[in-house]
């Protein structure tokens, strides 16, 4: 009887996994929707680059905010519970944007929206850490992130067709319509663990006696935060994650459309042809990076300074030549540029575990995704401002002249991020790198 539940716990996980996973293809779409449909939103609520900024960043604000008292709720609460209620806020946001009359009205659904999807990437990592073995979680983790990238895929070619079709208002809706299916599933699926279905936990599973398993000290959420920002190897890898999180979100996320349809005249669909490439960096690039750590250079470190300078190079050749582009040489540069933006924060959370015990392995890896959220908020609202310094054109876009100047922000960003790589602690297992 125990090894038939064995083999149900075992085999019910993955259900438990898709959903989860499923979920968050949805907190990707929300992240990178707003670049292939900024010129629809700019044209429905006539704002400035500045506004638009604003109102792509109102997603980002309460996201990075509610970061800790997620992991607070998921512990509370417990994770399905969790998920659920702030599901449901993310479908009431999207249904609302869709409806939206006012910019008011679209800032306030586009921030519910950020409310309700920063419920989900904590909770499932607490789901996954009591359906999962611990030497299973990087691969979860990788499977996670492809996960991610089908969400970003789904936000680029695919919106462009669809809204193109049926208009943004009704991709948003419909984009609710969803997000409340997923809501349902996860509270009629999701257990928070295999106990709440009866059926042995995976250390009874994998036949440890009580008591062969110590138990992690109970340290207080606040007590782990505070022995985490008090930690100063902690800052460089925070302030990291603030620039390369604020590059990916403010450009690949926002910025990158308008700037292929006004610098290079390119149609909607142009562009989420373009931008479907970050779907493939984050699928391909997750595990390759994952894999030129543990296996190449054994080192989270001098795979972090290597991105870093891949960024630094990617953003010089596209200050060098910002309209001289080819449509090949394009596809290579955001692929590239999400790989070194994206991908790469798998190094960067595994080494944000690593860099502390297990006991606060959670609220370090919350504490730390604080900061790419907070980074895109920021540099969304930045670099509109960039670009509004500059007279329109006469068809409305922006001149090269002003997105030039918002690659050089975008470069100096990439310099810095590359400078705190050099910061940064070596975490490797059995290194003998001191940082």
């Amino acid at each position: 009887m125990h090894d038939e539940k064995s083999r149900k716990a075992l085999r019910y996980r993955w259900l438990i996994f898709g959903i989860m996973a499923t979920a968050y293809v949805f907190v990707y779409f929300h992240r990178q929707c707003p670049a292939v449909v900024a010129l629809d939103l700019q044209r429905a609520f006539h704002a400035s680059a500045g506004l638009l900024g604003l109102l792509a960043s109102a997603y980002f604000y309460p996201y990075a905010v509610l970061q800790l008292p997620a992991g607070l709720l998921s512990d509370s609460l417990g994770p399905r519970r969790t998920a659920t209620v702030f599901l449901m806020i993310a479908v009431v946001g999207s249904v609302l944007f869709g409806m939206a009359g006012s910019w008011e009205t679209a800032v306030a659904a586009r921030a519910m929206v950020g409310v309700g999807v920063s419920m989900v990437f904590i909770p499932t990592m607490k789901v996954l850490s009591q359906w999962f073995r611990v030497r299973e979680f990087a691969t979860m983790m990788a499977i996670l992130n492809i996960m991610g990238g089908i969400g970003a895929y789904l936000a680029t070619k695919p919106l462009a067709l669809f809204s193109g079709w049926v208009g943004w208002r009704a991709s948003f809706e419909m984009i609710g319509a969803g997000t409340l299916v997923i809501a349902i599933l996860v509270w009629l699926v999701v257990r928070n663990k295999p106990q709440d279905l009866g059926w042995p936990s995976l250390a009874e599973i994998d036949h440890q006696g009580p008591g062969t398993v110590s138990s992690p000290a109970q340290i207080s959420l606040w007590q782990g935060v505070r022995r985490v920002v008090t930690e100063p190897r902690f800052w460089p890898l925070a302030f990291w994650f603030f620039l390369i999180g604020g590059s990916l979100f403010s450009f690949l996320g926002l910025w990158a459309g308008p700037f292929l349809q006004h610098v290079y005249g390119m149609n909607k669909s142009e562009v989420g042809n373009i931008l479907s490439t970050i779907a493939l960096a984050m699928i391909v690039g997750s595990p390759l990076m994952s894999f030129a750590s543990d296996r190449i250079f054994h080192s989270r470190k001098i795979v972090m300074i290597l991105s870093a300078l891949g960024l630094v190079g990617i953003l010089l050749v596209l200050n060098l030549m910002p309209d001289g582009l080819s449509r090949p040489a394009l596809y290579a540069i955001v692929f590239w540029f999400c790989v070194c933006t994206s991908a790469i924060v798998v190094i960067g959370f595994t080494t944000a575990k690593e860099l502390f015990p297990l006991e606060i392995a959670g609220t370090s890896v919350g504490t730390v995704n604080l900061f790419p959220f907070l980074g895109g908020a920021i540099m969304q609202i930045v670099l509109g401002q960039v670009l509004d310094a500059y007279p329109r054109t006469a068809s409305g876009g922006y001149p090269v002249q002003a997105y030039s100047e918002m690659l050089i922000v975008l470069l100096g960003a990439a310099i810095v991020a590359l400078v705190c790589t050099f910061l940064i602690k070596e975490t490797f297992p059995l290194s003998s790198d001191s940082g």
